[in-house]
């Protein structure tokens, strides 16, 4: 344990259980993996055109949202990885919409590739993803920014909801 009461970590950074990217990545593959060893019926159209077009939709919507995120950050001079110190609150831009933007578009990517695939475990995977990421990733961030910015974060958290 640290100075701070959390295990491992610097206690300027977010001590989340595993990088978010990673966390996607990682259930994509189980999801590919499960779909070979353990197929599933999936009731989407049989013509690939709609399930790419839905899906490819979706995720640029999907890189759209990210990249906004991720330039509000880089505009603020605050890193986009938590293994990183933040530097700034940033609360203005599609932070003013959702304190998370940059895992809506994630789950957003994440989602479209389990329909355009189609893959049922993708999408299947997506509920304990959600919960990962609710609980080991955003609420350990919230903790952190709350200890870093006080006030000034539990004002934001009143005034703008968590995903949408």
């Amino acid at each position: 344990m640290n100075s701070t009461g959390q295990q491992g970590g610097d206690p300027e950074t977010v001590d989340v259980i595993a990088r978010p990217p990673f966390l996607f990545l990682g259930c994509l593959v189980l999801g590919f993996v499960l779909d070979r060893m353990l197929p599933l019926p999936l009731s989407l159209p049989e013509s690939a055109v709609p399930r790419w077009t839905a899906g490819g939709v979706l995720i640029i919507l999907g890189v759209a949202i990210f990249a906004a995120g991720a330039r509000n950050f880089s505009r603020a001079a605050t890193p986009v990885p938590s293994t990183r110190p933040v530097r700034t609150l940033v609360t203005t831009g599609i932070h003013g919409w959702s304190r998370n933007p940059i895992y809506i578009g994630m789950f957003l990517i994440y989602g479209s590739i389990g329909i355009a695939a189609p893959s049922p475990w993708i999408l299947i995977l997506t509920l304990p993803l959600a919960i990962t990421i609710r609980y080991g990733v955003v609420a350990r961030e919230e903790a952190y920014l709350e200890r870093r910015f006080g006030d000034a974060y539990r004002d934001y958290k009143t005034r703008v909801r968590r995903w949408m």
